[in-house]
């Protein structure tokens, strides 16, 4: 089966508008929109309003195609899909995130020019609870298989056992019941075993296990053939591994594993919700680099470039489904096409999902309110089985509110007045469901997590989390020391908790072997929810912020990708960062009070370059594992502190110079230290993520106010241009939560000193990128371009 990118040659447009705009797929419509502060998705999406857009492809389909078996495979579309060829309905699909394919078969008009029309109606909202993006954001692939040929996904790859290895493939064809199906098991360059059948049992000698220390990967190549021909061939990437659990724990390959977990969104930042492969394997790279090693994909199905990434890097992943089931949590979300589509979108899921090594779980939801009666349980144990009876090798879990759960049991929090979301005003009566929530979660801070201890959320909460394989809990760490005693058969995981609380939490999770690993709310930066994590001083509360405000601001790692103090304070729960850290909360706003939301536990950042600031109270947060921390400034003593479950804190005032923290243990002796140092007169540095590249390739470029040394300025914030010659610009902006500034526009400020450019190399020999603004020399950065002969 023949396998191409027909991502190519698209021109996009707003449905009855004229005019359209040639476009490379993937695709963010929302993204160019004009936000304003009336748009009826809110805070929500980030201000963004929806439409209904236009995709058009004109290919050319020559005249052998018409013995074949064609379809595209898009990977998603939000949404309402429909696609037509040459004018005739081909297929579709209702929920934006779900992948689907359409058959052309009977729709070619062969020896000539084809032209397939996408269309994604995105015009009805609010729908979402975050930034979902418009149009065809994943993109789009064509395959050309013969009539007789191994199916989409066709390809089954089942671990039996890891000690010895033994492995099940199972290969799903269109031929003849006595075509010959031949099966190649390969490491490398070697074929390590090989069998017959379409359903076979195939022992690896000297098997190396897939798991996130060791992510060692195969290739399962399948070969269909009838009397010696060839009829398709079909790779299929795979690791070796077997995930079981038990109140003891969660074992991979037989060895314990905890969960060092990050909730992440779709979306790309600045990108919008545009998938590149680049970009997906970029936001793993950097996950694992900080410590993570498991993702809860949150509130969808992740793409399949993640997936991909996950795999190759050794991450584990939580692949979710939904943020609701058929009760609405925004006026036009999915709620009312979801029973007519659900057991599509599980099946689609479980099949993509199926050879990745790196999904662990299946969930089927994140804090609904549905399982509350008898009608919603019977829905859930359905739902479980349907799982259970396409892939029973692996875990289903659930997002679990049990506060949620419990208020929807009497009565409030359910679907109400046509399920538009309430302002938060101070009155939580007008409030429901997940929103009350958060308002009150921002208004009690952490102490939310003891809310889910009662016994009448346990008893409505249990008949659901007993139908789990393993359970959710979303802000409910207090009940991890009861389960033992009240429910002793149940394994569950932190699906959601307050980075502040990884200290605690973390000690538990080691403690108790039933408490398999704890994620974060959240790992990453997002667009939408705007301003729900941010520590602002503009006096703007609450937990949605009005226009300008575009981010979250609640993300361990900024929307650029830039590993934040929180993340780096984990890695340290962890055990896995050695040297003190160094964090200082902004001294650039003196005398201003910071209003603190409760899904963020600092808003510090790794620098002492702050220009001007001179006098201004700072406050410095170290991080260490040990037993006391002194700082110093300039070499004279400012204090020693205890260390403090991973953490000391100072006050002092901001003096240009040199930060150092030093970490001892009891016995007095060092064990580490970290300097930071003011900056020196800054100007524009480039720093592209790549030597080279190749055509078409997506590259980040981060783009600071930096000195000589590269230590950058974070207090002398510029409008800054970025231009490309040789290569596209996608997207320039930077982490800055409240803006109106736009992301495809080439201009953007500054944020702490810092922005990034993402560019897409052209087809020549070279791309260069060049930035200035203000004062500032402008520079220039020069990518060579690989040509490919």
């Amino acid at each position: 089966m023949d396998k191409t990118g027909f991502n190519d040659g698209w021109y996009y447009g707003k449905k009855d508008a004229d005019g359209k705009t040639l476009v490379t797929l993937p695709h963010d419509a929302m993204i160019l929109e004009q936000r304003h502060k009336s748009a009826p998705g809110g805070a929500a999406v980030g201000y963004f309003p929806g439409g209904a857009y236009v995709y058009e492809k004109s290919f050319a389909v020559p005249k052998e195609w018409e013995s074949k078996h064609v379809f595209l495979a898009f990977e998603g579309v939000y949404r309402n899909a429909q696609v037509y060829v040459n004018g005739s309905r081909a297929g579709g699909c209702a929920y934006g995130y779900s992948p689907f394919t359409v058959v052309l078969d009977n729709l070619l008009q062969y020896g000539q020019d084809n032209v397939v029309r996408v269309e994604a109606d995105n015009s009805q909202m609010p729908n979402s609870r975050w930034y979902t993006g418009s149009g065809i954001y994943r993109p789009v692939w064509l395959y050309i298989a013969k009539q007789a040929h191994i199916r989409h996904q066709g390809v089954r790859i089942s671990t039996l056992s890891y000690a010895p290895a033994r492995i099940l493939v199972e290969t799903d064809h269109t031929g003849q019941t006595n075509d010959e199906v031949h099966v190649e098991v390969i490491h490398g360059s070697q074929v390590v075993a090989t069998g017959k059948g379409a359903k076979l049992e195939l022992d690896v000698p000297d098997a190396r296990l897939w798991s996130a220390e060791t992510p060692n990967l195969y290739c399962c190549r399948v070969r269909l053939s009838r009397e010696g021909n060839l009829l398709d061939e079909v790779e299929e990437t795979f690791g070796i591994r077997r995930v079981e659990w038990n109140p003891g724990g969660l074992f991979v390959n037989g060895c314990e594993t905890l969960l060092r977990g990050a909730c992440v969104h779709h979306d790309n930042g600045i990108l919008g919700a545009r998938s590149y492969a680049e970009s997906e394997e970029r936001r793993v790279r950097i996950l694992k680099q900080a410590g993570y090693n498991a993702i809860r994909s949150s509130h969808n199905p992740a793409s399949k470039a993640m997936l991909n990434a996950c795999d190759r890097y050794g991450m584990y992943m939580v692949d979710e489904t939904w943020d609701l089931w058929y009760s609405h949590k925004s006026k036009y979300d999915y709620a009312a096409q979801f029973m007519e589509n659900y057991r599509y979108d599980i099946r689609a899921m479980v099949e993509r999902d199926f050879n990745h090594p790196s999904v662990i779980m299946y969930s089927i939801c994140n804090e609904i309110s549905e399982p509350k009666d008898k009608e919603g349980l019977a829905f859930a144990k359905e739902m479980i089985d349907y799982v259970h009876k396409l892939d029973n090798t692996r875990a289903v879990t659930g997002g679990v509110n049990l506060m949620i759960l419990n208020m929807a049991a009497k009565g409030k929090g359910v679907y109400k007045e046509g399920g538009g979301r309430s302002e938060d005003k101070g009155d939580e009566k007008k409030a429901t469901g997940s929103l009350l929530f958060n308002i009150i979660a921002s208004k009690a801070g952490t102490s939310m997590n003891k809310a889910a201890n009662s016994p009448k959320a346990d008893a409505v909460a249990s008949p659901f989390l007993d139908l789990l394989d393993i359970a959710g809990y979303n802000y409910a760490s207090g009940r991890y020391p009861l389960e033992k005693e009240k429910h002793p058969d149940r394994v569950l995981y932190g699906s959601e908790t307050f980075p502040q609380d990884i200290a605690n939490n973390w000690e538990m999770v080691k403690r108790y072997p039933y408490l398999v690993g704890d994620f974060m709310w959240t790992g990453w930066d997002y667009l939408g929810e705007a301003g729900m994590g941010s520590w602002t001083y503009t006096g703007e509360g609450g937990f949605e912020k009005p226009y300008p405000w575009l981010l979250a601001e609640g993300g361990a790692i900024d929307i650029l990708g830039n590993i934040g103090a929180e993340a780096i304070y984990a890695a340290v729960v962890w055990g896995l960062r050695k040297q003190p850290y160094i964090g200082v909360r902004p001294v650039n706003h003196p005398g201003v009070r910071v209003t603190k939301a409760v899904w963020r536990g600092t808003n510090a950042i790794e620098s002492w370059a702050w220009n001007g600031c001179d006098g201004n109270k700072a406050v410095v947060e170290v991080y260490a594992n040990a037993f006391e921390v002194v700082l110093q400034l300039n070499g004279r003593q400012l204090g020693k502190r205890r260390i403090k479950q991973f953490k000391a804190v100072f006050k002092t005032q901001y003096t240009t110079g040199n930060l150092t923290a030093v970490a001892y243990d009891r016995q007095g002796k060092e064990t580490g230290s970290v300097q930071l140092s003011s900056a020196e007169p800054a100007g524009i540095v480039l720093r592209p993520e790549v030597t080279s590249t190749m055509p078409g390739d997506v590259i980040y470029v981060d783009v600071l106010l930096a000195d000589s040394n590269g230590v950058v300025e974070s207090n002398a914030d510029t409008m800054l241009t970025v231009t490309v010659n040789g290569g596209e610009l996608l997207a320039f902006g930077s982490a800055n939560p409240r803006t109106e500034e736009h992301y495809d526009a080439g201009i953007f400020t500054t944020y702490y000193g810092r922005a990034q450019a993402v560019v897409r190399a052209g087809m020549g020999e070279a791309m260069t990128l060049t930035a200035g603004g203000g004062s500032l020399a402008s520079v220039s950065t020069t990518i060579p371009i690989d040509i490919l002969s």
